[in-house]
């Protein structure tokens, strides 16, 4: 077998085992949800179940969007593929700090962090829709402090924090 066919190869055992986890991950993700929406309609307020829905639904749109691309390769769709599954990354970070922002913080500085954390999730998106394949360091810079952006909220989120929010 030649090098490339080897790589080829390869290639397509990963994009099958990631095909796979990641339709786990998305079907997973439903009952999740619904059991997240489930809890806050319970146990908290109304805020709990917006916070705790978008939350779920990001993490379902990462998977569902990763399973697509990993998926279905047809060069018609490959590219929208590509713009979902990096987007669905904005999406999921910001999601992430949704029931933190909303719940934990509230008040001024938790509207605030979510309003910041929500336009730089936005403008990721934007800037995949024009630039998918380009600038991938940017893109890469704009993951990583959108993942670091709480550490200015960090004294308030851990005095706020209750036990539950380490370990449910």
């Amino acid at each position: 077998m030649t090098e490339k066919m080897t790589r080829m190869t390869h290639f397509v055992k990963e994009e099958i085992a990631n095909a796979i986890t990641h339709g786990i991950g998305a079907i997973l993700s439903i009952p999740a949800l619904i059991i997240l929406i489930i809890h806050a309609s319970k146990h908290g307020t109304a805020s709990a179940v917006v916070a705790f829905t978008v939350y779920g639904v990001s993490m379902f749109l990462l998977y569902l969007f990763s399973t697509l691309l990993h998926s279905i390769h047809h060069p018609k769709v490959e590219k929208l593929f590509t713009i979902l599954d990096h987007s669905a990354i904005y999406l999921l970070i910001a999601g992430t700090y949704t029931p933190f922002l909303l719940i934990t913080l509230r008040g001024p500085l938790g509207w605030t962090l979510l309003a910041i954390i929500w336009t730089l999730a936005l403008g990721g998106i934007i800037f995949k829709i024009f630039f998918v394949r380009r600038f991938i360091k940017a893109s890469t810079l704009c993951y990583i402090i959108m993942g670091w952006l709480i550490i200015v909220a960090i004294k308030p989120l851990y005095e706020n924090l209750t036990g539950h929010g380490f370990v449910s």
